[in-house]
C-alpha cells in the first residue's frame, strides 16, 4: 500500500544494486587511505548505501551481503576481523526488520532514525576495538553517525533517481 503523493518506482536492477555498492566499498577504502585510518570522524559511506539497500531491496541486500562486505573492510583496513563485519550485519538486519515503517516517514524523519542505527553500529565497532585492548575512541568520532544521517537524503535521491518513472500524464492509464 502506498502513501499519498508517493512516485511509482521502476524496479531497481541487480547491476545498479551491486555496483553502487562495490562503488561504496571502493569510496570508503579510498576515504580510509586518504585520511591515514585516523579521521574517526569521517562517515562510512559503505554504511549508507548497505542500509539504504537493506531498506529499499531487502530480498537481494541482506544480511550476509553486510557480513561480506564488511569482512572485506576489516581486510582492507587490517583491523580487527570482524568489526564491520558485525556492525554492518546488525545495521542490515534492523534496516530489513523495518524496512516497511521507515519508507512512510519523510526524508528528515529517516535521516534522524536512522543517525540512532549508525551510532549503533558504531558503538559495536567501538565495543569491539574497546574488548580488543585499543583503548577510548576520541570525542571527534561522534560526528560520523551525524554526519552518516546528513548523508541519507543524498543517497536516497541518488539511488533511487533510475527508478523513478517519467511523469507523463495519460488519461487512459490511472497509474
Amino acid at each position: 500500500m502506498m502513501h499519498a503523493g508517493q512516485a511509482l518506482l521502476l524496479p531497481a536492477s541487480p547491476r545498479f544494486i551491486w555496483g553502487t555498492l562495490l562503488s561504496a566499498l571502493v569510496a570508503t577504502m579510498a576515504l580510509d587511505q586518504w585520511s591515514g585510518g585516523q579521521q574517526w570522524w569521517l562517515p562510512d559511506v559503505l554504511a549508507v548505501t548497505l542500509v539504504f539497500w537493506a531498506i529499499h531491496q531487502p530480498r537481494r541486500v541482506g544480511v550476509g551481503a553486510a557480513f561480506v562486505f564488511g569482512f572485506l573492510l576489516d581486510v582492507h583496513q587490517s583491523s580487527l576481523l570482524g568489526q564491520h563485519a558485525a556492525a554492518y550485519a546488525i545495521m542490515a538486519y534492523v534496516g530489513t526488520s523495518m524496512h516497511r515503517r521507515i519508507t512512510w516517514f519523510s526524508l528528515s524523519s529517516q535521516a534522524m532514525q536512522l543517525s540512532i542505527l549508525f551510532f549503533a553500529g558504531h558503538c559495536v565497532q567501538w565495543v569491539v576495538r574497546l574488548l580488543a585492548g585499543d583503548g577510548l575512541m576520541p570525542p571527534a568520532v561522534l560526528l560520523a553517525p551525524l554526519l552518516e544521517g546528513l548523508l541519507w537524503p543524498v543517497a536516497v535521491l541518488l539511488l533511487l533517481a533510475p527508478q523513478r518513472r517519467p511523469h507523463d500524464v495519460d488519461e487512459n492509464r490511472p497509474l
